[in-house]
This record gives structure tokens, sequence and C-alpha cells, in this order.
């Protein structure tokens, strides 16, 4: 049981330490929609292309939301 534990806390510290846990600043939708972290439908946006920035989703081809 203690290594079980063990192994809980090491994956759950590696998974933080590598950003697995990170949500993208940028989401670019399929519909080249740019979609910026706490945006209306930032959190709808399921398949989506990551960007760092707003600026490098939009040099990508994609458009900012009509509503925003």
């Amino acid at each position: 049981m203690k290594k079980i534990f063990i192994v809980t806390i090491l994956l759950s510290v590696a998974f933080i330490l590598t950003g697995c846990g990170n949500s993208p600043v940028v989401k670019k939708s399929n519909n080249d929609i740019c979609h910026k972290k706490g945006a209306l439908f930032y959190e709808n946006t399921k398949n989506f292309t990551a960007y760092d920035s707003i600026e490098e989703c939009l040099n990508s081809g994609g458009r900012l939301p009509k509503r925003q």
C-alpha cells in the first residue's frame, strides 16, 4: 500500500512539472477562431491547436471571435 502511495505522488509531481496539467493560453478551433483563456468559448473549445499568444494564433491564419 505504501508503494502505491509513493508511485501516485511521483506521477502527480511528474505531471505537474512537465506542464501536462496546464491549459494553453490560446486555443485555435477547427474553424480557425482564436480563443484566449477566459474568453466566452475558451472552455468549450475541445478540438484545437494550442498557442502561447494571441499573436501566434492570428499569424497562423486564425481570427478573433465575433463575440468575446
